[in-house]
């Protein structure tokens, strides 16, 4: 079974909290992650079948009009994409390094997704809305033609949804940058 996201951006922290337990009561899905993000917004990012993730958002979109700023339903999410959110992947810091920043965390997993379905490169790490302006960021590491590759059509998807903020590939990065990352 291909597993999907959902996510969910409300403009305040309370109905956030409030919708965050309407989903998981609504339907099947697991939490992926549940949080404020900034400025004084609340994000949740749920997992599962496409059927129940579909119903968990529309169900919170439709209680929680008023606050919904946006949302997003992502089918047959690659598993790394996933495991990236979950924080679980293991991942060697080798090769060389493409970075793709977007302005919202839904467009940062989508470009993820884009980028592992595109070349042979693995995430070595996704960080979405946290301490980051409400702003994703996703980390590819692989050959330099893989990561040039996948960092392009990642960047590409977020630039058709008016998201891309940067792009970057580093064919060889420094030892002391990769135990920084």
């Amino acid at each position: 079974m291909y597993k999907a996201i959902g996510v969910i951006e409300l403009k305040c922290i309370p109905k956030g909290v409030e919708a965050a337990d309407a989903a998981l009561k609504s339907a099947g899905v697991e939490m992926v992650s549940s949080h404020p993000s900034c400025p004084g917004k609340y994000e949740i990012i749920l997992s599962g079948s496409i059927s129940n993730v579909s119903a968990a958002v529309n169900h919170v979109v439709s209680r929680f009009e008023g606050y919904v700023i946006d949302h997003s339903i992502m089918g047959r999410i690659d598993e790394q994409v996933i495991s990236a959110l979950f924080g679980t992947q293991s991942v060697d810091a080798r090769g060389s390094l493409g970075l793709i920043e977007t302005f919202s965390a839904a467009s940062a997993i989508k470009a993820a997704d884009v980028a592992v379905k595109t070349a042979r490169v693995e995430i070595l790490d996704l960080r979405v809305s946290r301490g980051m302006g409400g702003k994703g960021v996703v980390l590819l590491v692989g050959e330099i033609g893989d990561v040039t590759a996948a960092t392009e059509a990642g960047a590409e998807y977020a630039r058709t949804v008016a998201s891309l903020s940067a792009t970057s590939v580093i064919a060889a990065p420094h030892e002391e940058l990769w135990r920084q990352l």
